[in-house]
């Protein structure tokens, strides 16, 4: 981990929260400080074989985004998980996010279905949450053009990613539609509440700050009492889908995390919570220089697997 950190230092990216969001996209990412630490140690870049991408084009409220289908080898029909990427909906993509759904869809032998949602600030909230539900439902409605089985759909993100997870469950409760089997939520932005133990510890980590979390929110422009927007303002989580919660020691993100992850199980979700140590926010997508992305990859495809089976 300190690895990675040490080549994103290397890399002199500006702080994000001193950037416009145009000029924050072009920063270094995680990803490149793991792509240094592969080249300096001689080992390749190039992504994991074994999973086939194909693109295809969704419409939804506001216009057509692109979806990136990510199909493990085998034969299907296969379970299909929706993955929504990271940065706090300002910055990055499915391709800077790449490794996550790649690793998932083989270890879950799943289809990952990766959503290139719309944007702030320029589409501000709540244009990735509904984004993030047009995808979900043409999915189940074309699973089975890309060898998917409609009936076992699941969801899930890293950050705003797994925000955009358990909104969507959220979303499918409230209007009485086809609930996600599973929800996997990787160190989600879930509330607005920046003095929580982990803020104040990880107030100046890397690669996520509170600065940034200040400034992300900012650009977001979400209404801060709606449940769409910060799932722990949600009056109940009764009848959403069963989770798994992946979060990391030094990360602004963890008690609030915890704290999704306890109010879960008080109203009847079953949860599946796993804290890593020593490793930061960003940390899942990297097992392939850090030994506990990889643990966490596994944690989270087990918790897939064991959704979907229970759906045969």
């Amino acid at each position: 981990m300190q690895k990675v950190l040490d080549a994103l230092k290397s890399l002199n990216g500006k702080p994000i929260e001193t950037l416009s969001p145009e000029e924050a996209r072009k920063q270094p990412t995680p990803t490149d400080a793991v792509k240094k630490v592969l080249t300096d140690m001689g080992k390749s870049t190039a992504p994991e074989a074994g999973v086939t991408v194909k693109d295809m084009t969704v419409q939804g409220p506001g216009g057509s985004f692109p979806v990136h289908i990510y199909t493990p080898e085998g034969k299907g029909p296969f379970p299909v998980m929706l993955y929504y990427h990271g940065g706090g909906f300002v910055i990055a993509d499915t391709k800077v996010y790449d490794a996550s759904p790649r690793a998932l869809a083989k270890m879950a032998k799943a289809i990952m279905v990766a959503v290139d949602y719309r944007q702030a600030p320029e589409h501000k909230f709540p244009a990735a949450a509904d984004d993030a539900y047009a995808a979900y439902t043409w999915t189940l409605q074309h699973a089975k053009e890309f060898n998917g089985d409609p009936m076992r759909v699941a969801v899930g993100g890293e950050s705003a990613g797994g925000n955009l997870a358990t909104v969507v469950s959220l979303m499918a409760r409230d209007k009485k539609a086809q609930m996600p089997v599973h929800q996997l939520l990787v160190y989600p932005v879930v509330d607005n509440d920046m003095n929580t133990p982990s803020y104040q510890r990880n107030a100046n980590a890397k690669p996520l700050n509170k600065p940034m979390m200040a400034w992300f929110f900012k650009h977001y422009g979400a209404d801060p009492s709606s449940p769409y927007a910060l799932p722990m303002k949600a009056t109940s989580l009764k009848g959403l889908p069963s989770a798994t919660i992946v979060a990391a020691e030094i990360d602004p993100l963890l008690s609030e995390g915890k704290s999704y992850a306890d109010r879960l199980k008080k109203d009847g979700v079953k949860v599946d919570y796993k804290e890593y140590s020593g490793v930061t926010h960003e940390f899942f997508g990297m097992g392939a220089v850090v030994p506990k992305a990889k643990d966490a990859e596994q944690f989270a495809a087990d918790g897939l697997k064991k959704a979907f089976d229970a759906k045969r």
